[in-house]
């Protein structure tokens, strides 16, 4: 098996992985009583793995998957979130209260046994 056949399963595993580990969260907030607005979705600021809706606030999510949640939380940088904060305020725009809507950051973690973990307004220190 060549280099680049390695590097295209290995791509192709982690895209499957990073799917199912948006699931499994989606599948936690739905639980919780929200709705699934978007997943995915892109705007020229970047990619929202998940929008959720509370009511009428709407909540941003950060999914990572790894061996373990601290691991999984230490893959998001700072210009991470600075993408995910100019995605939402694209996506806010179309909203009817538009950059008023009421809204929040979370970050969710899926370690290796597919456990979820939900860090709420996870960039208010950040």
């Amino acid at each position: 098996m060549t280099s680049s056949t390695q590097q295209a399963m290995r791509a192709s595993t982690n895209h499957h992985a990073g799917w199912a580990a948006e699931s499994s969260v989606a599948r936690d907030y739905k639980r919780r009583g929200h709705s699934i607005a978007h997943t995915r979705w892109r705007g020229r600021g970047g990619e929202i793995d998940l929008i959720v809706r509370d009511g009428d606030s709407l909540i941003f999510v950060e999914v990572k998957k790894s061996k373990s949640h601290a691991t999984a939380l230490q893959r998001v940088s700072r210009r991470q979130m600075d993408r995910l904060c100019a995605a939402a305020s694209e996506f806010v725009a179309n909203e009817p209260r538009g950059a008023l809507t009421d809204m929040r950051f979370d970050v969710a973690t899926v370690d290796q046994t597919g456990n979820v973990r939900i860090i709420e307004n996870a960039f208010m220190e950040a």
